[in-house]
C-alpha cells in the first residue's frame, strides 16, 4: 500500500500520525536461490532478537529474513508456510514472496511488475490473493505529491487477485477504477474481506472468493481498512480514522479526490462479519494499527505508538471488552504486522531488531507464551 511500508511508517510517525494497509503474479513462477543471508540465519544469536520484557510472552525467536524491507507476513493456516512483500535485489517496489515458515525455500509469487501489497493464503492452501498494479502499469507508479503534506497514494490501479500458490492461474477479482487492496480469506474460506474506495470513501467489504456478491460492511465518513476475521469467522478487527470536525472532513473529501488521503491518527475496531455490532476498542492517541484476533476471539494483538508518540512502535494486546492492555515487545525502533498460527502457539511479526544496515525491516517468528 505504501511506496515503502516502514520508510513511510517513519515519515508518518515523526509527524505523530500513521496509515497502514497495510501496509500484492506472475509468469513463469520459478523459484528464487535463498540468499547467503538466509542460508546463514541459523547463526543469529536469539540474544540480538529479545528485548528485555519480552520473555513474558516470546520465546525462542527465529529470524526469518536479512536485508531489505520485508513486511506483513501471514500464515497459511498449517502454519507451515508465509506469505509476505518485500523490496529486496533489484527491485524498486515491493513484490509478494512465500517461503516455509523457517525462513527456507523463499520464492516470489507475484509478477515483478507494478507495485503489491497485502497478499494472503487460502485456508485450504490452494490459492494466493493479493493486490497489484501491474495491469495498470508495469512500472512501479509514481509517490505521491507531498507539497501539502504527507499524504498516501491510493493507486486507483490496485486490484485484487487470486492466483494457485506459485502465482500461476492469475485470475482478476476486482475491475474498477478505484482502490482495491487488503484483502484477506475468512477461516472457512468462504469469503473475502478487503478495502475499497468504490463507493466514495474507503471502506470495508466482504466479497466471495471468485469476486462476486459484494457486500459493504462500514459506512462512515473516514478510513476503515486492514480487516481480519476472529478464528470463528463472526468479528472483523480493523483499525479506522474518522474526521472530527467540518476542517477534517473538507481535507478529508479533498484529498480522497485526488485518490490520496492524510493519514491521522488510527484506533482499533470491531464489527460482525455481516456489518453489525460495530464497536471502537481503543482510544489511545497515537497511532493503532495491524490488529490481529488472539485464536481465543477474546484478546487482539496490534501495533502502536501511543506510548511514545514518535516512531517507536511496539506489540500490544488488548481485551475485545478494551480492557486490560499489556505492552507484549519493547524495541527501540518499529515492531509490528503481528499474526497468530491458528493454533496460537507462534507468532510473526516484522521488526527494525538485529538490523545489519539501518532502516532493515525483517520477518521474525516466535513462540507465544501465556
Amino acid at each position: 500500500m505504501f511506496e515503502s511500508i516502514i520508510t513511510d511508517l517513519r515519515k508518518v510517525a515523526f509527524a505523530g500520525i500513521i496509515l497502514l494497509s497495510p501496509i500484492l503474479i506472475f509468469p513463469a513462477c520459478g523459484g528464487e536461490e535463498p540468499r547467503q543471508e538466509e542460508q546463514e540465519s541459523a547463526a543469529v544469536s536469539e540474544a540480538n532478537l529479545i528485548n528485555p520484557g519480552e520473555e513474558k510472552y516470546l520465546a525462542n525467536v527465529k529470524q526469518l529474513t536479512f536485508g531489505g524491507e520485508n513486511a506483513e507476513a501471514y500464515f497459511s493456516y498449517d502454519a507451515d508456510k508465509l506469505i509476505f512483500q518485500s523490496t529486496r535485489d533489484s527491485l524498486e517496489c515491493d513484490q509478494i514472496y512465500m517461503m516455509n515458515s523457517d525462513g527456507s525455500d523463499v520464492r516470489l509469487v507475484s509478477t515483478g511488475k507494478g507495485r503489491t501489497t497485502c497478499a494472503f493464503i487460502a485456508p485450504d492452501g490452494g490459492k494466493i490473493v493479493y493486490a497489484s498494479t501491474h495491469l495498470a502499469d508495469p512500472q512501479c507508479p509514481p509517490p505521491p505529491d507531498m507539497s501539502r503534506g504527507y499524504v498516501w497514494a491510493l493507486y486507483p490501479g490496485y486490484d485484487i487477485f487470486r492466483a494457485d500458490p506459485d502465482g500461476s492461474d492469475l485470475e482478476r477479482l476486482t475491475d474498477n477504477p478505484y482502490y482495491d487492496a487488503e484483502a484477506v480469506y475468512s477461516p472457512d474460506g468462504s469469503r473475502l474481506v478487503f478495502t475499497s474506495l468504490r463507493d466514495g470513501d474507503l471502506d470495508i467489504y466482504t466479497m466471495n472468493p471468485d469476486g462476486s456478491d459484494v457486500k459493504r460492511i462500514t459506512s462512515e465518513l473516514g478510513y476503515d481498512g486492514g480487516a481480519f476475521f476472529s478464528l470463528d469467522g463472526e468479528w472483523l478487527v480493523y483499525r479506522a480514522h474518522h474526521p472530527r470536525d467540518s476542517a477534517e472532513v473538507a481535507d478529508y473529501m479533498y484529498n480522497l479526490s485526488r485518490n490520496l488521503i492524510r493519514p491521522g491518527e488510527l484506533e482499533i475496531f470491531i464489527v460482525r462479519s455481516d456489518g453489525t455490532g460495530r464497536k471502537q476498542i481503543t482510544d489511545l492517541g497515537g497511532a493503532n494499527f495491524c490488529p490481529y484476533f488472539h485464536p481465543d476471539g477474546k484478546r487482539i494483538i496490534f501495533a502502536s505508538n501511543h506510548h511514545t508518540g514518535d516512531m517507536n512502535f511496539d506489540l500490544f494486546m488488548i481485551n475485545v471488552d478494551g480492557t486490560s492492555l499489556k505492552q507484549i515487545t519493547f524495541e527501540a525502533d518499529f515492531d509490528g504486522f503481528p499474526m497468530f498460527s491458528h493454533d496460537g502457539k507462534r507468532l510473526v511479526f516484522a521488526s527494525n531488531r538485529n538490523q545489519s544496515e539501518p532502516g532493515e525491516t525483517n520477518i521474525f517468528i516466535a513462540d507465544w507464551q501465556d
